[in-house]
């Protein structure tokens, strides 16, 4: 079930903050937020409920037990069984199949690559209840003693499938108690409904742009197909492939924050405040400025509980380097169990170790619209090779992209794709910006809003976190 669904729009939604109304105390509202979120994460894969509970129950666990330890020596040892659950759980569901293919690649066994069905959501929710327990360690947190507010925390459906990575730490002085009120309601209803226009509007229609300039990402999955594909790639005029780039570019962002929007809508709606995950990353500087910007709980994560306890960058700049080449390779391997997004992850270390080393000089003494040149022909090379796992048909993407595939520039079909959609890019590059909100920040200043414009652009309302 995603959010963008009919069923979840019109009945699982309405039911679940009906039934959240009815309910009077906190202790009744969080037993009716576990049990619809353990039904939404049941509706695609019901078995793999029990996998979820399981892992949070293990957790709990591990974490009572830090926290009554006698010395740090045996908290440690109580953390590193949980760090080998959780990473072996993850490990084995996420990537169990893709270690075996490469195995029988180098070795020939095993002889039968076993299918390994991958849980929804259990990326975002291993990295939550792992953060739980380390935090417990470091005494950030006290350890939580009731198992069903753990589960709910670690199961809330808002975040649990698409993020974003909810610490405990942010929430959970609002498990036990929390207030709503109509402003704050209102304020998550439009963040929500903002978060739906982007992903049905306009990611949606930019992934019908990519897929016909580019490939289906299923058709481009096929490896039985690859002969086929890249000789369709081949052919691609230059023009028709650089739409694909642009209109993916477009499309990865209104998709992930369109989900974080309305998380974090639905959030408000029933008095939790999650942190913003996405700050208009396409308008950075730099790479490095980009990830502070881009899957801000991620890139968090990352930081704070691998790239600091390997010490970040007080070791020197070899380590610093190291630790980088760590973080992004962790980083690609988190996405998804394919090469191409460990590739990936490499790419955006070796710009981001540039920048450390040097290019954030060179940058600074440069006008700034030539960083943000540089980033964002960086980041939408970036999402060539995030598109396709199988590398041949990538790399022909990016030749054609300049004509190195003997394919022509254009051609009528390419015109054409571009002049029907010039006018829906321009409005979803404006949506990336924070054009719309500094817009309507303006016409809701004091001075502003009792004009005749003012009142008319707040009575209409229009979202201050458009997009």
């Amino acid at each position: 079930m995603v959010f963008s669904n009919l069923f979840f729009l019109y009945i699982f939604l309405p039911l679940n903050l009906l039934f959240y109304s009815l309910a009077k105390t906190i202790p009744a509202k969080n037993a009716v937020m576990l049990v619809f979120s353990l039904f939404f994460y049941a509706w695609g894969e019901p078995k793999y409920v029990l996998l979820l509970v399981g892992m949070v129950f293990a957790d709990w666990i591990f974490a009572l037990l830090i926290e009554n330890s006698a010395n740090k020596k045996t908290a440690g040892f109580w953390l590193v069984l949980a760090c080998i659950v959780n990473l072996g759980s993850i490990g084995i569901f996420k990537y169990g199949t893709f270690i075996a293919a490469n195995l029988k690649a180098l070795t020939g066994y095993p002889a039968v690559i076993p299918a390994i069905a991958l849980p929804i959501g259990i990326s975002f929710y291993t990295f939550q209840i792992l953060s739980y327990v380390i935090d417990v360690y470091r005494g950030e947190v006290k350890a939580q003693r009731n198992f069903a507010h753990l589960l709910m925390y670690v199961s809330l459906f808002h975040q649990c499938i698409a993020g974003p990575i909810v610490r405990y730490s942010d929430v959970s002085a609002e498990i036990i108690k929390r207030q709503t009120n109509i402003p704050q309601i209102s304020a998550g209803i439009t963040r929500f409904a903002v978060g739906l226009a982007k992903k049905a509007l306009l990611a949606n229609t930019c992934g019908l742009i990519a897929d016909a300039a580019w490939l289906t990402d299923s058709a481009a999955a096929e490896a039985g197909n690859l002969a086929a594909n890249s000789a369709v790639l081949a052919s691609r005029p230059a023009a028709f492939l650089w739409l694909g780039a642009l209109a993916f570019t477009l499309q990865i962002y209104l998709d992930f924050s369109a989900y974080s929007d309305m998380a974090i809508g639905m959030g408000l709606m029933i008095g939790f405040h999650y942190k913003e995950n996405f700050l208009y990353p396409y308008t950075a500087n730099s790479v490095s400025h980009f990830w502070r910007l881009w899957h801000i709980s991620l890139s968090s994560f990352f930081r704070d509980y691998v790239y600091f306890p390997l010490g970040g960058s007080r070791r020197g700049l070899a380590r610093t380097v190291f630790n980088l080449f760590i973080v992004w390779l962790l980083t690609g391997l988190w996405h998804g169990a394919s090469w191409n997004f460990v590739l990936w992850g490499l790419y955006f270390f070796v710009f981001i170790a540039a920048e450390k080393v040097f290019l954030a000089g060179v940058l600074k003494k440069l006008p700034k619209v030539f960083g943000h040149i540089y980033t964002l022909t960086v980041v939408l090379f970036s999402w060539v090779l995030f598109r396709f796992r199988q590398l041949p048909l990538g790399w022909l993407v990016f030749k054609g992209m300049f004509a190195l595939n003997k394919n022509p520039f254009t051609s009528f079909e390419t015109k054409t794709m571009w002049l029907n959609y010039i006018f829906f890019l321009a409005v979803a590059i404006i949506a990336v910006t924070p054009l719309v909100k500094k817009i309507s920040d303006y016409f809701a200043s004091p001075k502003v809003a009792a004009t005749v414009p003012g009142i008319i652009i707040n009575y209409a309302r229009i979202p201050a976190v458009i997009l």
